[in-house]
C-alpha cells in the first residue's frame, strides 16, 4: 500500500478554494493536480496552454510523489492526482483514472562513467548493494554512489517492480524527486540512479538496459524493460472544469505537447 508522507501538504492542498476571484470581479474555477514530480513538469506545460484559451479556469500544479497525489484525489485536497506507477495500488480502486502519458526509466550514471550498458540482474545487483564497485562491471575500481527516490515515489515504486526481488540498499542516498537524482549523478562521477527518461539531459547519460536503449523508438517496441504509464485519478464528482481539462490531456495537441517534451503518447 502506498502512504502519503507528508499529511500537513495535503491539508495544505485541502485550503485551496474551488474559485478565485480576479480583479475584475469575475469567478476562475481552480483546479488542483498533485502528485508525481517526474510528470510535474510535464503538466505544467499543459496547464500554462490550457489557460491561454480558458481564461476562466486556474490550474495550480502541486507535486509530492504518487503517493500523495492518489491520497489527495481520495480526500478531495486535489480534484485530480498524477501517479506514475506500473499498476494502480488497492485503495485507488474507487476513483476513475485515465492514462495521459507513458514513461521510460531510465538508468543514469555521470557521463565520464565508461559503463554503456547492464543487465536486469546487474541493475538489481547495484541497487540491493550486492555489487559495490564498478570494477565488478568492467569499470573503474570505484565503489559505487546508488542514488534513489523516497518511498512514496511513483518513479522508484515502478523501478522496483519492474526489476524485481529488490531490497534497496542501505547505502543508497536518497532525493525526493527526478530533478535532484539528476544533480546528484551530474556531480558524481560514480554514480548511478534512475528517472524519467523526458528528464535526461547532457549533464547525465542513460545506459542500456538488456541490450536496449531508453528511447522512443526502443520504448515503442517494446525492447526497453523499464517503462510505465503515468496515471491521472480523479473522483466521480469532478467538476466539469477538471473533466474538460482532462479531455485536453487527451487531446492531439496536448499529447503532441508531452511528445515534444520527452514522454511517449499515451496512445
Amino acid at each position: 500500500m502506498l502512504v502519503s508522507k507528508n499529511s500537513s501538504y495535503l491539508l495544505g492542498l485541502a485550503m485551496l478554494g474551488t474559485l478565485l476571484v480576479s480583479g475584475c470581479g469575475k469567478s476562475r474555477e481552480n483546479i488542483t493536480v498533485a502528485g508525481s514530480t517526474a510528470f510535474q513538469p510535464f503538466a505544467e506545460k499543459l496547464a500554462d496552454q490550457y489557460m491561454t484559451t480558458h481564461p476562466d479556469v486556474s490550474i495550480t500544479i502541486q507535486g509530492g510523489g504518487s503517493a500523495l497525489g492518489i491520497q489527495a484525489a481520495l480526500s478531495g485536497a486535489a480534484q485530480i492526482g498524477m501517479a506514475d506507477l506500473v499498476k494502480l495500488p488497492e485503495e485507488a480502486a474507487t476513483l476513475k483514472n485515465i492514462i495521459a502519458a507513458r514513461d521510460g526509466i531510465a538508468i543514469v550514471t555521470h557521463p565520464s562513467n565508461g559503463i554503456k550498458g547492464l543487465t536486469t540482474d546487474q541493475v538489481r545487483g547495484i541497487f540491493s548493494g550486492t555489487i559495490k564497485n564498478w570494477k565488478e562491471l568492467g569499470g573503474a575500481d570505484h565503489e559505487i554512489s546508488v542514488i534513489s527516490r523516497e518511498a512514496g515515489s511513483g518513479t522508484r515504486s515502478s523501478f522496483e517492480k519492474i526489476v524485481g526481488n529488490l531490497t534497496l540498499t542501505k547505502d543508497a542516498l536518497i532525493q525526493d524527486s527526478n530533478g535532484t537524482i539528476r544533480e546528484t549523478v551530474a556531480n558524481d562521477s560514480f554514480a548511478i540512479g534512475y528517472l524519467s527518461h523526458g528528464l535526461i539531459n547532457e549533464k547525465i547519460k542513460a545506459i542500456s538496459v538488456d541490450g536496449a536503449s531508453c528511447t522512443e523508438q526502443d520504448i515503442t517496441a517494446g525492447r526497453y524493460p523499464l517503462v510505465r504509464p503515468v496515471f491521472l485519478v480523479y473522483s466521480s464528482t469532478l467538476s466539469p472544469a477538471g473533466q474538460a481539462f482532462l479531455d485536453y490531456v487527451l487531446s492531439e495537441e496536448a499529447q503532441e505537447l508531452i511528445h515534444k517534451n520527452g514522454l511517449i503518447r499515451a496512445k
